[in-house]
């Protein structure tokens, strides 16, 4: 087994085990598993979670009656339903994870997408689709966990469309980072060497030849999203005894407090990435 294999293995492995479907599902949203846009004082997990989805949606042009979209890493599929909801399109999600791609079905079924919105179990890095066949891809918070991020940007300039859009955000450190044994808690967590950066992705995207339309950075938002989280988790420790492992949660706060101190120290970033593609 090469190293990117093994990687996947591991990822699948986490997102499908009990613990961390019944932590993403009762902590951290249900639907939208990523991090939230915290505009507002006092928003719920929920709702920030959902506040990033609309606000990135804001900026395609083309989320228009017709269009096709891929959601890579598309976790329970909230984004993939509310954009089939907010607008004529049909999503396709691809998604590693068994557990979490049985829930997106349900929950599609349930809100009557089912139409719209097509799980495909399968890793980003060999997307099973067409050259050129989608005119949006959309991704949150999952290209981190790819073992060769190139190789994703890559897969995603190939299906994506003349005058097609790329919007994704990413946990990322710092451009500036120097010591990368600074954040040595956070990569041993993810089972990877680094996190990617907006250099990277930046330089990455435009050897690919995709256009730079906006980049903003946000991590005061992941930051404030890290920390609720694990103010949640605290709260609800009791209640959520038996159904999630001590271990788990244990090894959770500790993760998330990782990133917590890592963006207090200007040594993370976060924000919403756009591109197209000529």
């Amino acid at each position: 087994m090469t190293d990117s294999e093994a990687a996947k293995e591991i990822a699948r492995a986490y997102y499908d085990s009990p613990d961390a479907d019944a932590f993403y599902a009762a902590i951290w949203g249900g639907e939208d598993i990523h991090i939230g846009v915290y505009d507002e004082p006092d928003l719920s997990i929920r709702e920030a979670s959902r506040r990033t989805v609309l606000h990135m949606a804001e900026k395609l042009s083309g989320l228009n009656s017709g269009a096709r979209v891929l959601d890579i890493g598309a976790g329970y599929g909230g984004a993939a339903r509310t954009l089939a909801g907010l607008a004529d399109v049909r999503v396709t999600c691809v998604n590693l994870s068994s557990v979490e791609n049985e829930r997106n079905r349900a929950l599609t079924a349930e809100q009557g997408l089912s139409e719209r919105v097509r799980i495909v179990e399968a890793s980003f890095d060999d997307i099973p689709e067409p050259d050129a066949s989608f005119d949006i891809v959309w991704s949150q918070d999952a290209i981190l966990h790819a073992p060769d991020r190139a190789r994703v940007l890559s897969e995603v300039a190939r299906v994506l469309k003349s005058g097609g859009e790329f919007i994704f955000t990413d946990p990322m450190q710092a451009d500036d980072l120097d010591d990368t044994n600074a954040l040595r808690s956070i990569y041993e967590r993810i089972h990877l060497a680094d996190l990617a950066s907006f250099k990277f992705y930046r330089s990455e995207l435009a050897r690919l030849g995709l256009e730079e339309i906006s980049v903003e950075p946000m991590v005061r938002h992941m930051r404030i999203h890290y920390a609720k989280v694990r103010e949640e988790l605290l709260a609800r420790q009791a209640e959520l005894k038996g159904r999630i492992s001590e271990d788990y949660v244990a090894r959770m706060l500790q993760g998330l407090q990782h990133w917590v101190d890592g963006a207090d120290a200007g040594r993370l970033d976060w924000g919403v990435l756009q591109f197209r593609r000529p």
